[in-house]
């Protein structure tokens, strides 16, 4: 089942300073900062939100198709997407870098952070009209903005149901910007800041935003979720992850059980218990593309945490 997935793809650098900034970073001269930062762990991972979405949408069974576009680097992430089966097709590569993230954490958890968006802010580039396939789902996910906002017109126009994840990218838009797009959505999904945030933007309560589209889904971290749909909020209880390693990705692994579900026409009950729990499968591995399951293991794990069958799944429980 095709879903569209428009969105990012970049490289996340994380390094970790065994220290702490505060012990470095000297207030009284915040005006002349100069400081480094020796850090002898590194490691580089696979990331951007659509390519996040699309690497555990492919382990559940569906065929995502990534939009977006990346720069002359992309080789080793090609490679990644081909290994995994996933489809290239709609990805343009132009001059200069994939987007590119570097994220430097002390021992306090704090984190330093850099980001250079590269060809991302060429997603606009990129057309819905271009797909040679029929489309049954797709996701507007963290894009260039101008990118994002006519992805929305686009599916809008070509009937095609998506879902709003404005994420990282919201404060990009001003009400009126967020308002249109909005009016143009079959779904939105927020985290609960994210939520606050729109709410403020647009002027709008939670309530107004959910009566517009067919549901509101606000991701709630470890207290799980609630999704707003036809006048009922459905509250979504947490999965314990086995560990707590890196949330990175996590709220991407949720948004491909949203994909998922929707393509299958679940309740949304079923749908936000499924997305939970691979948001707790993702947590407990490093990077947000390390995660590994098997039908079987899935199924498993969704039963022991609501004590019910994984319904209608795609394929053979092997």
């Amino acid at each position: 089942m095709a879903a569209l997935i428009c969105g990012s793809m970049a490289y996340d650098t994380i390094m970790v300073f065994p220290g702490y900034f505060k012990q470095h970073i000297l207030p009284e001269q915040i005006h002349i900062l100069s400081v480094s930062f020796l850090v002898p762990e590194m490691r580089r991972e696979l990331g951007g939100c659509a390519g996040n979405i699309a690497y555990t949408l492919k382990m559940l069974g569906s065929e995502p198709l990534i939009m977006a576009t990346v720069g002359q680097d992309f080789g080793p992430y090609a490679a990644a997407l081909d290994r995994q089966h996933i489809r290239r097709d709609y990805i343009q590569v132009h001059d200069g870098f994939t987007a590119q993230c570097f994220i430097t954490t002390d021992l306090d958890d704090n984190q330093i952070t850099a980001f250079h968006p590269g060809a991302m802010n060429l997603s606009h580039r990129s057309a819905v009209s271009r797909v040679a396939e029929p489309i049954e789902i797709a996701i507007v996910s963290p894009d260039g903005k101008e990118g994002m906002q006519q992805h929305c017109e686009q599916l809008a126009a070509a009937n095609i149901p998506f879902i709003f994840d404005p994420g990282q990218g919201l404060p990009m838009f001003n009400g009126d910007e967020l308002k249109a797009m909005l009016a143009l959505a079959s779904y939105v999904t927020v985290n609960d800041y994210e939520a606050e945030m729109l709410c403020a933007r647009t002027g709008l309560s939670l309530l107004e935003i959910a009566a517009q589209v067919r549901a509101l889904i606000v991701t709630l971290g470890a207290q799980g979720a609630k999704i707003y749909t036809a006048g009922i909020c459905h509250a979504i209880p947490a999965v314990p992850a086995t560990a707590t390693l890196d949330p990175t990705g996590c709220g991407d692994a949720f948004r491909a059980g949203l994909l998922h579900g929707l393509s299958l026409g679940w309740d949304w009950p079923r749908i936000g218990r499924l997305a939970s729990l691979l948001g707790s499968l993702k947590v407990a591995q490093q990077g947000a593309q390390n995660h590994h399951f098997t039908a079987r293991q899935l199924a498993e794990k969704y039963q022991a945490a609501f004590a019910e069958p994984l319904p209608d799944f795609l394929y053979e429980v092997q």
